[in-house]
């Protein structure tokens, strides 16, 4: 049992380091573009803000939590960095923005699924939070947003336990 607790550790250790490696450090100004592609991986996206400004757009996936913004400056070099899903960012986003719009602040959503008789689509965005829930966009057919708001995933979605006594 002694060396139980050692192991238990260790790998505790490990899925806690592996889950926070994605993320920049707290403050990367100045750090050139191949240590953000080292630490990172690939952009999902890379455009260009204007000013000499390139963002870089890391998204952690359909079930991640996090999508990283990086702003380069003309020589390459880390200007700021941002964690964009966030309820902050999500409160700034309103009706009649269109996807550009609303990718330009919040990245690639996690979820994408049409609506039947092609009446739009429904962006879904997981972030960090207390509880089981995420962000959802519905955009109308001219690709403009109809409603947002907070709703629980699927994955919630789980039928109670009924515990019978004996």
């Amino acid at each position: 049992m002694s060396f139980l607790f050692p192991s238990v550790l260790l790998s505790s250790l490990v899925v806690l380091t592996a889950c926070s490696s994605f993320a920049p450090p707290s403050d990367w100004t100045g750090a050139p573009k191949d240590h953000v592609v080292a630490r990172l991986g690939q952009a999902d996206t890379q455009r260009q803000l204007g000013g000499g400004i390139t963002r870089l757009e890391f998204s952690t996936g359909p079930y991640g939590r996090h999508t990283w913004f990086v702003d380069l400056d003309y020589a390459g070099l880390v200007v700021r960095s941002e964690q964009v899903l966030t309820e902050k960012n999500f409160n700034q986003i309103t009706p009649g923005m269109d996807q550009a719009e609303v990718r330009q602040r919040l990245g690639r959503p996690g979820e994408r699924r049409m609506l039947a008789r092609a009446r739009g689509e429904v962006w879904a965005y997981r972030y960090e939070n207390p509880f089981c829930q995420w962000f959802q966009l519905e955009f109308a057919q001219d690709q403009r947003l109809r409603s947002a708001g907070y709703g629980e995933p699927p994955e919630c979605d789980r039928p109670q336990e009924i515990i019978i006594p004996n």
